[in-house]
């Protein structure tokens, strides 16, 4: 997918919107094919969790073959569980405070890797349903924009002309 520039013409020194996986910069303005992915992303979304949960099923099941114990199967569904619960928080989150947001355990990244992995079908589901509302990640990314812009047209309007420019008549004084 290619990133797309901004739908309207900034002016030079302006902040730039940060591009949104499959959406790009199309949620600035919710131009164009934004609507178009808004419904596919979430399809898309639910296909993978379900995928996803598949593939969870054929290994329980495999363990299930082991005829290991009732304990054992159950030990094994309540670790998906936890780990699918753990990621859908971890995800939600993020999609809807910024990766800056996370702290404690939601912030590590390769110790509880393998948490995620498990917990993928969670963390699918979670951006399933954040997708349905916006684009995921759309809030943050759109009020840290705003924030820039407001920042830079301040510092625009603080400015009295034009700062590099000289008084016609004044020479450049030497020291």
């Amino acid at each position: 997918m290619t990133q797309e520039p901004s739908p309207t013409a900034q002016p030079a020194g302006a902040p730039e919107p940060e591009p949104i996986r499959w959406f790009g910069t199309s949620w600035v303005e919710r131009g164009g094919d934004y609507r178009l992915r808004r419904v596919l992303v979430p399809v898309g979304a639910l296909l993978c969790a379900a995928a996803a949960a598949l593939v969870l099923r054929f290994a329980v099941d495999g363990i299930r073959v082991a005829d290991n114990g009732g304990f054992l199967n159950g030990l094994l569904v309540a670790a998906v569980a936890i780990c699918s619960l753990l990621a859908a928080l971890r995800t939600w989150k993020l999609l809807t405070e910024g990766k800056e947001s996370l702290t404690g355990w939601m912030a590590e990244e390769k110790s509880l890797g393998v948490v995620w992995i498990i917990g993928g079908v969670g963390a699918l589901l979670a951006y399933f349903v954040r997708s349905l509302r916006e684009a995921p990640g759309e809030a943050v990314r759109r009020a840290r924009y705003e924030r820039e812009l407001d920042r830079h047209e301040r510092r625009q309007a603080n400015r009295s002309g034009r700062p590099g420019a000289r008084t016609p008549g004044r020479a450049k004084r030497g020291r």
